[in-house]
């Protein structure tokens, strides 16, 4: 336990050193088809990368126009969003007054803070502004872990007592790590773009930026979607008035109602196999070591720990308790 806490410790000491790396992972795992792909067409592998290389830049220099841009002009807006939002508070009080609702002003402005909030969306943008501007050294990091991808099953094999069974388990691991991957990024891709086109149809301000925020918190488990819809519906409320916001909301739940409950699970079959209580203490757990990164990266993380306790007999037992019911699942198996 002394070990494991100087671990955590050292890993959110060194976190703006590992989380690029875990973003490298991330995004390398999702070219990793494309790899396989273009050297089942006999392209040399040096080809291969090259083209990875112009995609990944490519699409860098797109997100970073589009999203950098939104992120500038919407930290300049938020002292505007914030007399706003006071304002909208000032005018709620006032309504509630002549209702016969007598709510003191002090202690709704420190229950709903407008500075606060803008304090979290501000630092919530300038996250994405620090992931946007590691991109260089994120692109060279994928680039040098698919080329040393290749080599590593050799260099494993010369040096394991037992490689094919350790390779084999391996294998297994990365590729359901990586189907996992795939699929979510595919569904939160999916999920940003219909957010984008429905807050495109109500003239909502920044609408790229939201569904690229809805598609980043897509990848956090239960509750980033309900963190995605927040900020939105505000600014929706003090621009565009009452309806347009509860039209907001509205698009929010049934689109992740639709792709959350009924696309996504017919790709992912039983999900990733964690217990709900593991996934979301896990969510507060990476959050707290990595910042927002581990947040969206909080899910593989933990099936990492769950498939290295798997692989020993004596860490079995961890593994149980991180997953699903196996054991009523053993027992209704049995007669």
């Amino acid at each position: 336990m002394a070990s494991l806490v100087v671990i955590i410790a050292g890993l959110k000491a060194a976190s703006a050193i590992v989380i690029p790396m875990m973003v490298a992972l991330f995004l390398a795992m999702l070219v990793t088809p494309l790899m396989l792909w273009l050297r089942k067409q006999h392209l040399p592998t040096g080809v291969a990368l090259a083209l990875i290389l112009t995609i990944l830049i490519g699409v860098v220099l797109i997100i970073g126009s589009i999203i950098g841009s939104s992120i500038n002009e919407l930290s300049g807006a938020l002292p505007i969003y914030e007399k706003k939002l006071l304002l909208a508070q000032e005018i709620a009080l006032t309504y509630g007054r002549e209702l016969g609702i007598n709510l003191p002003a002090t202690g709704v402005i420190e229950w709903i803070d407008p500075r606060v909030a803008a304090q979290l969306l501000g630092r919530l943008l300038s996250g994405l502004g620090g992931i946007l501007s590691d991109s260089l050294l994120i692109i060279f990091m994928v680039l040098f872990l698919l080329v040393e991808a290749l080599a590593l099953p050799g260099k494993l094999q010369s040096i394991l007592p037992n490689a094919d069974k350790t390779l084999s388990d391996f294998s297994g691991f990365i590729d359901s790590l990586k189907r996992y991957v795939v699929i979510k990024t595919a569904v939160s891709l999916l999920t940003g773009v219909l957010v984008t086109i429905w807050l495109m149809f109500l003239n909502v301000e920044f609408a790229i930026l939201w569904g690229f925020i809805a598609f980043l918190l897509n990848f956090v488990p239960y509750i980033g979607s309900l963190i995605a819809a927040v900020p939105t519906v505000i600014l929706g409320l003090l621009d565009l008035g009452l309806g347009s916001a509860l039209l907001i909301g509205l698009g929010y739940f049934s689109i992740n109602l639709i792709v959350g409950n009924l696309i996504e699970p017919r790709f992912t079959g039983q999900g990733v196999g964690l217990s709900t209580l593991v996934v979301f203490l896990s969510l507060v757990f990476w959050g707290w070591v990595f910042g927002p990164v581990g947040m969206f990266l909080s899910v593989p993380l933990t099936m990492l720990v769950k498939i290295a306790l798997e692989h020993y007999p004596r860490s079995q037992w961890l593994a149980v308790l991180l997953g699903r019911e196996k054991k009523q699942e053993n027992n209704s198996a049995a007669p």
